[in-house]
């Protein structure tokens, strides 16, 4: 989904919960993994890998000029012949430590192993976010959570789709009052069509 047809959704979910419910979230992931200079990592469920998240983050990361935003996908099958940033295997949560952020989707209640990981995780003084599941172990875990209940108005794909749009959106520094996303893409737009400087 690109930025055009986020913007198209925000429209439409105008006057409802998400948006503000997804921009908080983003709030809390930037706020996190810019307080302590990045070391964010995200990691789904063995049947659900957030792919898209971690691709939509870099691309935030780069645009907005946060590059905190970044992630590390943390992977249930990585293996050591694998593209090195897909490499990543799950015991890189065990190492995670204070100052680091983990950021948990998943479209159900994980399995126990991933739980105890997250877990000790957490003790070791990570920050956890969860995007999922509304009720268990995990939202109970997380410092911060945005539910995507089954059956929800939005899917889970969706709702990632905005959370990274509003996590890039909102580490650019409103220079004079709030920007908002249009104005973002019109001044993006004109600084893509504008004519080339001219060359003496």
């Amino acid at each position: 989904m690109d930025a055009v047809r986020v913007a198209l959704l925000r429209d439409v979910l105008a006057g409802t919960e998400w948006l503000g419910a997804t921009r908080r979230f983003a709030g809390a992931l930037r706020g996190s993994v810019v307080s302590h200079g990045g070391g964010l990592l995200l990691v789904g469920t063995q049947e659900y890998e957030p792919w898209h998240l971690a691709a939509h983050l870099v691309d935030e990361a780069a645009w907005s000029g946060t590059p905190e935003l970044a992630p590390t996908l943390v992977r249930h099958d990585a293996r050591p012949s694998d593209p090195a940033h897909l490499a990543v295997g799950l015991g890189r949560l065990e190492a995670a430590r204070r100052g680091e952020t983990l950021l948990v989707v998943a479209p159900g209640e994980p399995t126990v192993p991933l739980l105890e990981r997250v877990s000790d995780a957490r003790r070791a003084g990570a920050t956890l976010l969860a995007l999922g599941p509304g009720d268990g172990e995990l939202p109970a875990l997380a410092h911060e959570t945005l539910a995507v209940p089954a059956g929800a108005e939005l899917d889970l794909d969706t709702v990632q789709h905005l959370v990274s749009a509003a996590a890039g959106e909102n580490a650019l520094p409103p220079p004079r009052g709030h920007r908002r996303f249009r104005d973002r893409m019109s001044r993006l737009a004109d600084l893509l069509t504008a004519p080339p400087p001219a060359r003496w």
